[in-house]
């Protein structure tokens, strides 16, 4: 019996190729209404689904595949004396192969002024039944949902004259993924239109999360942990999800968070800028003329702790600046782009990793953002939050901040949103001085930013992440020599906290804005 493949696809690439391979491999081919007619175009010999069920494509195409003679086709295990008999009884010849992806719902949401019915009509239903029938039977039926597997279909079937069972159980798992997604995407979808959920629309019922995977990573945070880098396609801004990796060793998990740590904090500022980040927290970060200035001046805030660190520019790297860059061993570079004379330069260091992301403000931000827990999962909003102007700000000291406060206290409040909690960093308008991190309390951070200050802390000032509960902060941070503060306030004792930085003639600001960062 001539071996048989279904053929229906909303996506026409490379369709073409692939029927002109299943016919030369004696393939009689079947399909439906669009895709039967690009293959008659060119010249490729197919039978419309209705001949072999029986009935017309009806109710403007919503039914035309769903019919016994083609999921018996599907289903039939040609292993079973049983199955063989009642087909043949019925009328039903087996398929093989079965090429069929779905209708376009995720691009039609994503359309402008796409309406309720537009949506509605993209849901695919007869795709994502043959998908699922010939996938439970990949046993007996190989089944195609990728474009990008139409070469591997065609050359197993030519070298083997069947496609092996591994490849047809793999074929399997990529359907079962996809129409998972495309479930999911509707499901979503749906729940977005109900006017009672309107006001939840971003905490749903059922958190659908979409993601696809990268690539395996060496081991996860530690050697004896396995670990996988997953990407959402749908995220457009500039991440390291869609990062290209130019040169260097294999990322890291590790290498990953501190990236991604660095890229966040950099893409807050428009001047020139650098971050070093080492074990997620910034340890330099700093503004210049060029990308070369900010480079030396961030890696000057702690030079041991850069030893071995990730960079993030929002400028692209120059000659002048893999030079400099080419000074310090580093782990990971993350710009929007590398000329090639620098890519020529850190080229020369074997694992160094240049990671191009592309311009900086391109793409819609992503929203959202989660956390695993065990047994679960925290999800909030991304924490967008960020100060138009500080002058604007209320100033709670006797005494008002200069113009060159005013602008440190913008650079220092930037940095902290990025760095662990409890936050303090000390700072000038153009770099920092000293960071405290990740301390249980807040006056060991301030201790603990001026430790490692290596230049001069006098005339600096501090900003923290959330209120200082006590004035011991303060009377901390004028020992060092800072001068201004920056703070959201709403501690129960901000009128003490209030009246040490007076006693030390310090200005203070409030943000009422807090940036806790676990």
């Amino acid at each position: 019996m001539m071996r048989r493949a279904l053929v229906s696809v909303s996506n026409k690439e490379g369709i073409g190729e692939l029927a002109k391979g299943l016919v030369g491999l004696g393939f009689e081919l079947i399909s439906t209404g669009g895709t039967a007619k690009l293959l008659r175009e060119r010249g490729i010999a197919v039978r419309d689904i209705s001949e072999i069920t029986g009935f017309p494509e009806m109710l403007d195409g919503r039914v035309k595949t769903l019919h016994p003679t083609i999921h018996g086709g599907l289903l039939g295990r040609r292993r079973l004396p049983e199955h063989v008999e009642q087909m043949k009884r019925h009328g039903i010849d087996p398929i093989d192969v079965v090429v069929v992806n779905l209708y376009p719902f995720e691009a039609t949401i994503a359309k402008p002024g796409c309406t309720f019915e537009d949506a509605i009509e993209n849901i695919d239903i007869g795709g994502p039944s043959m998908l699922r029938s010939a996938a439970k039977n990949f046993e007996e039926v190989a089944v195609v949902v990728d474009p990008a597997d139409y070469p591997r279909l065609l050359d197993e079937l030519a070298r083997r004259e069947g496609v092996g069972r591994e490849t047809r159980l793999s074929f399997a798992r990529k359907v079962f993924a996809h129409t998972a997604k495309y479930d999911g995407l509707i499901a979503s979808y749906l729940e977005r239109q109900s006017p009672a959920e309107q006001a939840t629309t971003r905490f749903p019922q059922t958190l659908v999360l979409r993601y696809e995977k990268a690539q395996n990573l060496r081991y996860g945070e530690n050697p004896h942990q396995q670990a996988a880098f997953y990407r959402d396609p749908s995220v457009t801004e500039a991440c390291l999800a869609h990062a290209r990796q130019l040169h260097g060793k294999e990322m890291s998990y590790n290498n990953f968070l501190d990236a991604h740590a660095a890229l966040e904090l950099v893409k807050e500022f428009e001047s020139a800028a650098v971050v070093i980040v080492k074990h997620n927290n910034p340890c330099g970060v700093a503004l210049g003329a060029t990308p070369a200035e900010a480079y030396r001046k961030a890696r000057e805030g702690d030079p041991v702790s850069a030893f071995g660190g990730v960079a993030a520019f929002n400028r692209p790297v120059d000659a002048d600046t893999a030079r400099e860059i080419g000074s310090t061993f580093m782990e990971v570079i993350v710009a929007p782009g590398f000329d090639h004379a620098a890519i020529d330069e850190l080229g020369r260091k074997k694992a160094l990793r240049l990671l191009e992301v592309g311009p900086l403000g391109s793409g819609s931000v992503e929203p959202m953002d989660c956390r695993k827990v065990v047994g679960g999962l925290l999800y909030q909003d991304r924490d967008l939050g960020r100060i138009a102007d500080v002058r604007t700000l209320r100033v709670v000291s006797q005494r008002t901040p200069t113009a060159e406060e005013y602008e440190a206290l913008a650079f220092t409040w930037k940095v902290a949103k990025h760095t662990k909690s409890n936050a303090i960093v000390y700072g000038r308008p153009d770099r920092t001085i000293g960071v405290g991190a990740g301390q249980m309390s807040r006056v060991d951070s301030v201790k603990l930013g001026a430790m490692k200050a290596v230049l001069p802390l006098d005339g600096t000032v501090i900003a923290s992440d959330a209120f200082f509960p006590f004035r011991d902060g303060i009377d901390e941070a004028a020992k060092a020599g800072v001068t201004a503060v920056i703070q959201p306030g709403g501690s129960v004792k901000d009128d003490e906290v209030t009246a040490a930085a007076n006693e030390h003639n310090m200005a203070m600001v409030l943000t009422g804005m807090r940036h806790f960062r676990h």
